[in-house]
């Protein structure tokens, strides 16, 4: 820090830049006291300034920069948002070693989790193993391949969870994935209630929907055959109740629950209007009623 005395500020900009070796745009400054003529020669006062480079200020920041951590919300952000390769564990470490040998990096500003390449392989997207649809003549085949890589996926996700899940299976029918998983813990995958179920296969559709256009059925155990048969019962008085009265509705029902008494309906009615409502608290039901009929259509 310089203190500097001259007759004008511009002069003490200047001096200031020379004695502190840096540009005058550099300086970071403080006026202590602004110039005065003075009258007729009298009381005249220079001016005065003390002053520093900025040099020191910005290195300062840029070493702050340097060791930011990330905050718990790109933390998680970067677990789920996927941009990368789809690419097994040991490439992907392999693809590392090699970066790093190359670029002389040190490992630890590079290196990933397992959990984190399960994540990033679960979601993203590889040109090389995308099947083109319209380069394959046989749709069976695409269907196949397709299984196959989806079910590769799904086995690596699980193996690096805290379930024991040793049974998964997929098959890719008219545009719909049939998953079907189990093993010792298959019902902790379920959850109480199936509140874990919903999750996975909420998660799950956003997948396949998104990259393939394919819808889901998820079997976890025989959790989805009791709920098919659950729901068989239930709606069996409503059905009777449209035969009566020519139209119907459930009462409110919950995750995959509605999705099942929609095809059922839907297969018992197959001239009327059937569909999945929301309530005003946001509970969905499946009416049915003669409106939209599809004769008319």
């Amino acid at each position: 820090m310089k203190k500097v005395e001259a007759d004008t500020l511009e002069e003490a900009y200047q001096e200031a830049a020379t004695l502190l070796a840096c540009s005058i745009t550099d300086l970071e400054y403080e006026v202590v006291q602004h110039p005065s003529k003075g009258i007729l020669g009298f009381l005249k006062k220079k001016a005065i300034i003390v002053a520093t480079c900025k040099e020191t200020v910005v290195s300062k920041e840029i070493k702050e920069e340097t060791v930011h951590l990330p905050s718990k919300e790109e933390s998680v952000a970067s677990e789920i948002m996927a941009v990368v390769k789809e690419e097994s564990v040991e490439e992907e470490k392999e693809t590392i070693s090699k970066t790093v040998e190359k670029e002389k990096v040190p490992t630890a500003t590079i290196e990933t989790s397992e959990k984190d390449v399960v994540l990033d392989n679960f979601f993203a997207v590889d040109n090389e193993e995308t099947i083109d649809h319209e380069e394959m003549e046989d749709e069976s085949v695409v269907y196949d391949e397709l299984a196959l890589l989806i079910e590769n996926q799904i086995k690596e996700l699980l193996s690096h969870s805290c379930f024991d899940i040793d049974v998964v299976e997929v098959d890719v029918r008219d545009n719909t994935a049939l998953i079907f998983i189990d093993g010792n813990d298959a019902a902790l995958l379920i959850g109480k209630e199936g509140y874990r179920y919903n999750a996975l296969s909420y998660m799950l559709f956003n997948w396949l929907h998104t990259k393939y256009e394919l819808f889901i059925k998820l079997e976890i155990a025989e959790f989805l055959t009791s709920q098919q048969e659950m729901i068989r019962n239930y709606i069996k008085p409503v059905i009777a109740n449209v035969q009566k009265h020519g139209k119907g509705k459930t009462r409110f029902l919950d995750g995959i629950l509605v999705q099942i008494a929609l095809e059922q309906l839907r297969e018992a009615f197959p001239d009327k209007y059937v569909a999945v409502k929301t309530g005003r608290e946001g509970n969905k039901f499946v009416v049915i009623n003669e409106f939209n009929n599809k004769s008319h259509a």
